[in-house]
């Protein structure tokens, strides 16, 4: 499996927890060791969301893909 088949496979067990709270995120692009995702909904302006977006997606994926080294929100 390449890295981002794993990144969007490890970022789909996330999804169900930020879903539950009416917000998502989405895989964007994957360059250089970073990952770039797009934050939706609730999770849009929530005072929780970088820590949803570092120890929360960031801690997993620097756990399960190798190559990841950080995890960066992407805007509009």
């Amino acid at each position: 499996m390449n890295n981002e088949a794993a990144i969007k496979l490890t970022i789909n067990k996330v999804r169900p927890f930020l879903q539950a709270d009416g917000g998502d995120v989405e895989f964007v692009k994957f360059e250089e060791g970073i990952v770039y995702v797009k934050l939706y909904g609730a999770c849009v302006g929530c005072s929780s969301a970088d820590i949803t977006l570092k120890e929360g997606i960031e801690a997993l994926l620097l756990e399960e893909v190798p190559g990841v080294i950080a995890v960066e929100q992407v805007f509009d």
